[in-house]
């Protein structure tokens, strides 16, 4: 698909996984990803401290990844869930609860949406290292809908006590 296509949209994922063999789950995931989107394109891996999650969780690795489609919003959110599911994420109603495989949409072109289901941009990815640091990876420029600062001033304007994100070497 060609990006600038205006029925093509650009969609950029945040995947993280604390539970199980982290790193297959993730390319799992990227596969299932790519079966569904084609091309993609990848962050560097990070391993990170929980956040908002029970003590004593373990810790993530994250990523973020970048594709284009034709499908809508929702039809996208499914394909997340379902790729979740087949990873075997189990969700317990504990918020922060560790998982097999998490998939978010950060962004959904310059979509801002809010429904029962789904809020775009993601409500939280301008706040967190984990999203943003491999979002800088992929487009350091990037403006998140609704936020003036590009994604690379978010990241340089957190707090300096947070918890750590660090490059995971393969």
């Amino acid at each position: 698909m060609c990006p600038t296509d205006t029925s093509v949209h650009r969609v950029i994922f945040s995947l993280g996984s604390n539970v199980g063999d982290r790193l297959a789950l993730l390319e799992k995931a990227c596969d299932f990803l790519a079966e569904a989107f084609g091309n993609l394109r990848l962050s560097q891996l990070y391993e990170t401290e929980p956040v908002g999650c029970p003590a004593g969780s373990p810790l993530y690795l994250n990523a973020c990844v970048e594709a284009y489609t034709t499908k809508s919003p929702e039809t996208v959110l499914a394909i997340c869930a379902e790729i979740e599911q087949e990873l075997g994420r189990i969700r317990t109603g504990e918020y922060g609860a560790p998982r097999t495989c998490d998939v978010d949409i950060i962004i959904y072109d310059e979509l801002r949406l809010q429904t029962e289901k789904l809020t775009l941009p993601h409500p939280r990815a301008h706040q967190r290292e984990f999203v943003l640091r491999p979002l800088c990876d992929l487009d350091a420029s990037l403006r998140l809908p609704g936020q003036t600062r590009t994604v690379e001033e978010l990241l340089a304007q957190l707090p300096q006590e947070r918890p750590s994100v660090h490059p995971f070497d393969l």
